[in-house]
């Protein structure tokens, strides 16, 4: 695209896809680092550190933790990430279109119906990947000292209501371009 060319699209429609390809470097960020953060999380944090963010008492593990248990339990908590990951994939594909301006496009508002899909499943997820930590980190506890936290946090609330919006919004979307594919057929 030329000079010229960018300068003769509204600033609107510029603006729109310069935030939609800053957008696609973000979701490129967000692939990378989180998984790392996640890796460098397990391998660094003390043993009270974990059984806290699990939601357990701080002296809920009785004994070292054995590296079984510490990679396990990161596995375990990397399938909301991975589900999570997948969603924004689907964002980083959708601000591509948005980039190259192909917004109200068919192919843009199912990448965005399926971003908020990703994200609900991996709010989802989280919830038992939280119960399913609290085992593992305390399976090297004794019979009848072993623990599972189940808990539902507000992060997960916000989650699933932020995946419904979207999906809402994405829905009215496809609604309103299907309505308009419609008014040009009687033109």
């Amino acid at each position: 695209m030329s000079r010229s060319e960018n300068f003769s699209r509204p600033p609107i429609q510029r603006q729109l896809r310069r935030l939609s390809r800053v957008m696609v470097w973000a979701c490129w960020a967000l692939l990378v680092l989180l998984p790392l953060a996640l890796l460098f999380y397990w391998v660094t944090a003390s043993d009270t550190e974990l059984a806290l963010r699990a939601n357990l008492p701080a002296q809920a593990m009785q004994a070292p933790l054995a590296t079984w248990q510490r990679v396990a339990a990161g596995l375990v908590t990397a399938i909301p990430l991975a589900l999570m990951l997948t969603g924004v994939w689907q964002a980083r594909r959708c601000f591509n279109m948005f980039a190259r301006g192909q917004v109200f496009t068919q192919q843009a508002t199912s990448l965005l119906g399926r971003f908020a899909g990703w994200v609900a499943w991996a709010a989802l997820a989280s919830l038992f990947a939280g119960s399913a930590t609290s085992v593992l980190l305390t399976l090297g506890n004794p019979p009848g000292q072993r623990h599972v936290s189940i808990g539902i946090g507000s992060d997960q609330l916000l989650t699933l209501f932020f995946a419904g919006t979207v999906w809402l919004m994405a829905s009215v979307i496809a609604q309103g371009r299907s309505l308009a594919e419609e008014n040009e057929g009687f033109v």
